[in-house]
């Protein structure tokens, strides 16, 4: 098992033989050399995910909300009742509003569709997680 550090670049596309498209993802790595035998080998890449900073349970935890009319004044994005009055206070794991992403992520079951040695980079099948230029870490299975 081998591990290649590298640099999220951008996402592209490319045809495969069936005419299919398929999107890619290319990585810039830091080793010096990396070998040709990985290409179409399962791959998991691991990176921290995008922060999107504190934000309210519908866009964190994909909660509906509340109708916006009947009565509603200002709190048709608000999380609703949120438990019991015997604990006295709020139970931890509680879905609540907070910070989102800027975690740890492992995507598995990736590809590397191709290597570029003299420009360092390889290309993955599918999504890597983090922005542009963030630092993802890819373990060959």
């Amino acid at each position: 098992m081998s591990t290649i550090k590298g640099k999220k670049m951008n996402m592209s596309q490319v045809f495969n033989e069936d005419g299919r498209v398929v999107p890619v993802t290319l990585i810039q790595f830091s080793a010096e050399s990396v070998d040709r035998e990985i290409v179409n080998k399962p791959v998991s890449i691991a990176g921290f995910s995008k922060g999107k900073g504190f934000t309210g349970v519908m866009k964190r935890w994909n909660f509906t909300g509340q109708q916006a009319t009947r009565g509603q004044s200002d709190k048709p994005r608000g999380p609703g009742s949120i438990g019991s009055q015997t604990p006295g206070r709020v139970r931890k794991g509680k879905k609540m509003a907070g910070r989102h992403g800027g975690r740890k992520v492992t995507v598995k079951g990736s590809k590397i569709i191709a290597i570029f040695p003299e420009k360092k980079q390889l290309m993955v099948m599918g999504p890597v997680p983090g922005p542009r230029n963030a630092q993802v870490t890819i373990e060959v299975l």
